[in-house]
């Protein structure tokens, strides 16, 4: 079908996510086609080094026929099977043996979910279950952070704490709540990791106690800030924050649906801290984004009080259709072989390393206020006075300036609107790819500042 065509199409019928509807009616679609390793290629035969891994979750990179043929053969012999009535399947049950294998700690009990969003609410119902049925019904308000995401269903967008998530949709409601992000570069306290840390142990200790600990049942955290501008918190502070979360009697979740399958380096991002949450969500490169899946993991200790202190006979209710579905835990099989034994884990690694390398030599670009990195995920925020950190005003327009020159430069990344650039490059990149990604990227910038009202407003 002609490209033409094919805009128009979208322009009528498909709903975008995270979009101005209206605005994506005057802009139309980019239409991708095809992709291989690093690389997509729209309708139109243009070529981009996709810096976020399609949406953080492309972490394999495309074009694995591993994946695709893991896929089409459970496809052929399988291709659907309940999880309810006590029903299963081979890859189902493998999948969820490797991931209670290779996560932290004692996280042995996995429920499948189609992704981020409905594993956090899985959560949230997992953890309200548990205290109604062990006897502490009042333990309802959950707290989050500032500039925290954890999806956009109905529950998980009062978690989430990025406005646009929250106007018009009456989130978050009345037992949602949230302390200030640790965001070091924008920190009253202190830029210092101590004062960073103290702030944030003092504003979770503070929001108990206005709660009520006998009211509080759980802190949410990523280990790493995504779409709230990839904000990466000192070393310790995560490990502080669930040692505090423990201290006041909640349990600490964390969301790794970003930080999960090597994105910061090592497999989760509760390792860089040597924590063991009570709960974790994790989703995207749980799959590669091959297939959608997302699961909540549950410690023994959490799993063993539902299970033993639900009413007898009685089933625990809560469930969907395409929990555990075959093919995309047949995906998130070979996946995770991928991750360990075919070497991705190891080369994000090492490629992480040299990205962030990379990326901080243009910390001197006039723009830039600060480049922060774990592993491969790193966020650029970009200020019109280095001195003072000012953001730029709304009128210079530059989110939209980043992502429109952006891709005429050949690079895909993520322009949030408040001015900060995210990238999530997948793991599987060489050296001539980072490179590439860095150089497209500096031209970018360079564009950018060659505006004449963004270079004026330059202090």
């Amino acid at each position: 079908m002609p490209a033409n065509s094919l805009i128009e199409l979208d322009r009528d019928h498909l709903i975008h996510p995270v979009v101005s509807w209206s605005g994506h009616e005057a802009r139309g679609a980019t239409v991708l086609q095809s992709a291989s390793g690093v690389t997509l290629t729209d309708i139109e035969g243009r070529q981009f080094l996709d810096s976020f891994s399609g949406l953080w979750c492309v972490n394999v990179g495309y074009g694995h026929e591993s994946i695709v043929e893991a896929a089409a053969e459970q496809m052929r012999r399988l291709p659907y099977a309940t999880g309810y009535f006590h029903y299963s399947s081979e890859p189902a049950i493998r999948l969820a043996a490797s991931l209670a294998e290779l996560a932290p700690g004692d996280l042995n009990h996995v429920y499948f979910t189609l992704g981020g969003s409905d594993a956090v609410d899985s959560a949230v119902r997992f953890i309200r279950y548990l205290f109604n049925v062990t006897g502490r019904p009042a333990k309802k308000h959950m707290i989050a952070l500032e500039r925290g995401y954890h999806g956009s269903s109905t529950v998980g967008a009062g978690l989430t704490a990025i406005p646009v998530f929250h106007q018009h949709f009456d989130a978050p409601t009345p037992i949602q709540h949230h302390i200030p992000s640790p965001y070091p570069y924008r920190n009253p306290a202190g830029s210092d990791d101590a004062s960073v840390i103290a702030s944030s142990v003092a504003a979770l200790r503070a929001k108990v106690e206005e709660l009520g600990t006998e009211n509080v049942a759980a802190f949410f955290a990523e280990p790493v800030q995504g779409s709230g501008g990839v904000i990466v918190p000192p070393d310790g502070w995560l490990k502080a924050m669930a040692d505090t979360a423990r201290e006041l009697g909640i349990l600490f979740v964390a969301d790794e649906v970003i930080t999960g399958f090597g994105r910061t380096g090592p497999l989760f991002g509760c390792e860089h801290d040597g924590v063991v949450p009570d709960i974790m969500t994790v989703a995207k490169g749980l799959t590669a984004g091959y297939a959608p899946m997302g699961a909540v993991l549950l410690s023994d200790t959490i799993y063993r009080a539902i299970a033993d202190n639900a009413p007898v006979g009685k089933p625990i209710g809560h469930g969907f259709t395409y929990s555990a579905h075959p093919v995309s835990a047949a995906v998130g099989v070979e996946v995770l072989r991928l991750y360990t034994e075919g070497g991705i884990l190891e080369n994000g690694q090492r490629a992480g390393r040299r990205f962030g390398e990379k990326l901080r030599a243009l910390s001197d670009h006039p723009l830039v206020g600060e480049v922060r990195v774990r592993g491969m995920l790193a966020g650029v925020e970009l200020v019109t006075s280095k001195a003072k950190r000012t953001k730029p005003s709304p009128d210079l327009k530059l989110s939209e300036h980043l992502a429109r020159l952006g891709l005429a430069n050949g690079l895909i990344f993520r322009a949030f609107a408040d001015d900060i650039v995210g990238f999530a490059p997948p793991l599987i990149c060489t050296d001539d790819d980072v490179d590439t990604l860095i150089s497209r990227f500096e031209k970018t910038l360079d564009d950018v500042l060659a505006i004449g009202d963004v270079r004026a407003a330059l202090a």
